[in-house]
């Protein structure tokens, strides 16, 4: 990373403004989320990427009950519940 030399300070509630021109130059914008890390020493700043509940991939997601779940996954899960409603239930109707 190139250092800047433009520094802020942490504010009473923890706050630091980044620069209006960094937040441009990444299209970060008001209301924006941002995942907060940390890296060795570092505190890291990345813009989320949305990826697979189950897998971690980040193609062709699908909401499904507030998560995020990619075709693969969709796929795998339908195969499950096939095969589940293919056995025969318990005595006790579990």
């Amino acid at each position: 990373m190139k250092p800047t030399g433009i520094r802020r300070k942490v504010d009473d509630l923890g706050r630091v403004v980044i620069p209006a021109s960094m937040r441009r130059s990444l299209g970060i914008g008001v209301g924006d989320e941002l995942e907060v890390s940390v890296d060795a020493e570092r505190v890291v700043l990345a813009k989320p990427v949305e990826r697979c509940t189950f897998c971690g991939a980040t193609d062709e997601l699908e909401a499904f009950h507030d998560k995020l779940v990619c075709w693969s996954c969709t796929a795998a899960l339908r195969a499950l519940d096939r095969e589940r409603s293919d056995e025969p239930l318990d005595p006790f109707g579990f």
